[in-house]
C-alpha cells in the first residue's frame, strides 16, 4: 500500500505543481482576477479623478477595515476589488463628492500559507494561490509528497481567530479511497504533520 501511495503522489505532484516557499506578494498581482477577496493587510491604492488630495494607499487592518480620507474607517474585507470600488464610490457620492470617479488598485496582497512538517520531501511553508482552495492531499503534494518512511497518519492543527488550537487526525489511505468525502480544504495558518511509519 505504501509503494502504491508513493507513486500516486508522484502523479498528483505533476498535476499540482509545488508551491512551497514564500513569494513576494507584489510580484504576482497581475495573476489575481476579479474573484479575489480582500484580506487583512492587503494594500490598496485609491485614486479619485480630479481630486489629487484624496489619493492614498491604504492597508486593510486585521478586522478588514480601511481608513479612507474624509470617510474614515469602512469595512472592505471579503469584498472583491469591484465590490470595494463600488462601495467606496457610494460612500463618497453620498456625502462628499458629486458623481465621483473612483479607481481602486490592489498594490500588494497577503499570502495565505500552511506549514507542512514530518515525513514529506520538502517540509516548510506552502503558499495557497490567490482565489483558490487547496485540499490536504494537494498541500502534501506541494510539499514534495510523502517520503518512503511516511505512514498514512496526518495530524492537522488549526488555530481559530481566538487563538484556540484544534487537532484532528486524518488518514491518507482514506483520502485516496474516497477523496470526495475525506479530502478536506486547508485554511491559512494550518499546520500539517505527516507521521513516520513503524517498521
Amino acid at each position: 500500500m505504501l509503494t502504491s501511495r508513493y507513486y500516486l503522489l508522484l502523479i498528483i505532484v505533476s498535476i499540482f505543481p509545488a508551491l512551497a516557499g514564500a513569494q513576494e506578494s507584489t510580484k504576482n498581482i497581475g495573476l489575481i482576477g476579479k474573484n479575489y477577496e480582500l484580506k487583512p493587510m492587503d494594500i490598496l491604492r485609491v485614486t479619485v479623478y480630479m481630486e489629487p488630495d484624496l489619493e492614498q494607499e491604504i492597508r486593510l487592518s486585521q478586522d478588514g477595515t480601511a481608513n479612507l480620507s474624509l470617510i474614515g474607517n469602512t469595512n472592505l474585507g471579503g469584498m472583491s476589488i469591484k465590490q470595494a470600488n463600488n462601495h467606496i464610490t457610494d460612500l463618497y457620492n453620498r456625502d462628499y463628492l458629486v458623481n465621483p470617479q473612483i479607481s481602486l488598485e490592489l498594490m500588494s496582497y497577503t499570502e495565505q500559507r500552511v506549514y507542512v512538517h514530518g515525513q514529506v520531501n520538502t517540509p516548510g511553508p506552502v503558499v495557497i494561490p490567490p482565489e483558490e482552495n487547496m485540499t490536504l492531499s494537494q498541500v502534501i503534494s506541494a510539499a514534495g509528497s510523502m517520503t518512503r518512511l511516511a505512514s498514512d497518519k496526518i495530524q492537522l492543527t488549526r488555530t481559530d481567530a481566538d487563538g484556540k488550537k484544534t487537532v484532528t487526525i486524518h488518514y491518507f489511505d482514506d483520502i485516496l479511497e474516497d477523496p470526495a468525502s475525506n479530502d478536506i480544504i486547508i485554511k491559512n495558518g494550518d499546520s500539517i504533520f505527516v507521521s513516520e511509519r513503524w517498521i
